[in-house]
């Protein structure tokens, strides 16, 4: 893939996001370009290619919004990019103009005859619409689950990174300075919110004094970092990304709790 860009577009700079998406996990490649796209220069082609259904009819696609370009297969993994109200897409086609591929198109490997060329194309200055037709259905994931009560907030595992910390669907969370209490701020994924219109009922909640039940484990209180339990325990904090996380302090919280993307994380609290 990266001969193929580097032959259309020989100064292209090419930086490696991630190779340790799980195989065929379309869901944990979309939370993860939905945490890393936004520091990136807004002129990025972020090509993706988490494609089980490579070959099949699905489609292959390209995306633009304000914060860059995207390629890969329709099959939902721009779907998180696309949830948010203030990324607007404004112009998504499918990859069909033949000019803009390798020459033999195999099965099994749309990752080198299809998105790459598309990607080093659109790098090198060619207009998205003229890669083929607009693009009006895509696939959808479903958003994960976050469900916020008066008291509580049901949420769901969505990814575990390469130490085991297990993000959660619960967030977005910051911490006023000089203070020792969380701020909720927008929930991300929010599929209900009681009351309605109302996020000043998840401002101000103490840290300290909140629950976070995940499979057999009730924990106290939500943390800044991970020294303030001993080795080896068990905490909940808040993630680099604002997300409630479930850890193990220099353990794996994935592979000790039995974690896995899609169960269910309750976090109780008082404002």
């Amino acid at each position: 893939m990266k001969g193929v860009i580097l032959d259309i577009l020989p100064d292209a700079q090419l930086v490696d996001i991630s190779h340790d998406i799980e195989p065929q996990n379309v869901r944990q490649a979309a939370y993860v370009l939905y945490t890393v796209y936004g520091y990136f220069p807004a002129h990025t082609v972020h090509l993706v290619v988490v494609d089980p259904g490579v070959g099949s009819a699905r489609r292959p696609i390209a995306m633009r919004t304000p914060r860059g370009m995207f390629v890969g297969p329709d099959n939902g993994v721009f779907s998180y990019i696309m949830a948010r109200s203030d990324e607007p897409v404004d112009a998504l086609v499918a990859l069909e103009n033949p000019r803009y591929r390798l020459p033999w198109v195999s099965n099994t490997f749309h990752g080198r005859d299809v998105f790459s060329p598309a990607a080093a194309h659109l790098a090198a200055g060619v207009p998205i619409a003229d890669l083929g037709r607009e693009v009006h259905d895509p696939v959808r994931l479903s958003l994960p689950r976050l469900e916020v009560k008066e008291e509580r907030v049901l949420g769901e595992v969505l990814h575990s990174d390469r130490f085991g910390n297990v993000i959660t669907s619960i967030g977005v969370f910051s911490w006023p300075m000089n203070q020792e209490r969380v701020l909720a701020l927008a929930p991300a994924f929010s599929s209900e919110v009681n009351p309605p219109g109302d996020p000043s009922a998840l401002q101000q909640l103490s840290a300290q004094r909140m629950l976070v039940r995940v499979k057999d484990e009730t924990l106290l209180g939500v943390h800044r970092t991970y020294a303030e339990v001993e080795r080896g325990s068990v905490l909940a904090l808040v993630g680099s990304e604002g997300y409630l996380e479930i850890a193990v302090r220099e353990g794996n919280a994935a592979q000790t709790l039995g974690l896995r993307p899609g169960d269910p994380v309750e976090m109780c609290f008082r404002p």
